[in-house]
C-alpha cells in the first residue's frame, strides 16, 4: 500500500526529478504558459506556487531561496519583477492545469498549466526576441 507518498516518482532519479521541475518550472515563468503530460503538470503546480508567494515576499532571502531552485538569473528576475507583483493581492492558486486530451505517440495525458491571470503576448517572446537577435547580428 503507497500509503503517506506524497509525491510520484515519474519512473526518475530524485536529481532527475529536481532538474525535470527546476526546467519546467523555468519554462513555465518564461513563457507563461506550458504543455505537458497530466502527471507532470499536477506536481508542478506546488512548485511554481511557492515560488511565487517567494516573489510576493521579495525580500532578498526569498530572491536566494528562488535562484537556488530555478537556477538562472534572468528567471528569478522576471519571477521577482512581473509575477510577484502582479499576484501581491491573490491569496494562492496561481496556476491552472487544463487537460488537452492525449499525446498521439503512447496515449498519454495531456495538460496545459497556465499562469491565471497570464500575458498572452509572454508566450514565445523569448524566442522571438533571440531569432530577431541574430537576424540584427547577421546584417
Amino acid at each position: 500500500m503507497r500509503h503517506a507518498r506524497g509525491y510520484r516518482r515519474l519512473n526518475r532519479t530524485h536529481e532527475h526529478r529536481k532538474a525535470l521541475f527546476a526546467n519546467m518550472a523555468g519554462s513555465l515563468i518564461e513563457h507563461e504558459q506550458i504543455k505537458t503530460t497530466l502527471p507532470k503538470a499536477k506536481e508542478l503546480r506546488p512548485i511554481v506556487e511557492k515560488l511565487i508567494t517567494l516573489a510576493k515576499r521579495g525580500d532578498l532571502h526569498a530572491r536566494r531561496q528562488a535562484s537556488a531552485q530555478l537556477k538562472e538569473e534572468r528567471l528569478v528576475k522576471r519571477l521577482f519583477e512581473i509575477l510577484g507583483p502582479r499576484y501581491k493581492e491573490r491569496q494562492g492558486g496561481y496556476i491552472r492545469v487544463l487537460k488537452a486530451g492525449f499525446r498521439y505517440g503512447d496515449m498519454a495525458p495531456m495538460a496545459i498549466i497556465e499562469f491565471v491571470d497570464r500575458d498572452p503576448s509572454a508566450k514565445g517572446a523569448a524566442d522571438r526576441a533571440r531569432v530577431e537577435a541574430e537576424e540584427a547580428a547577421e546584417d
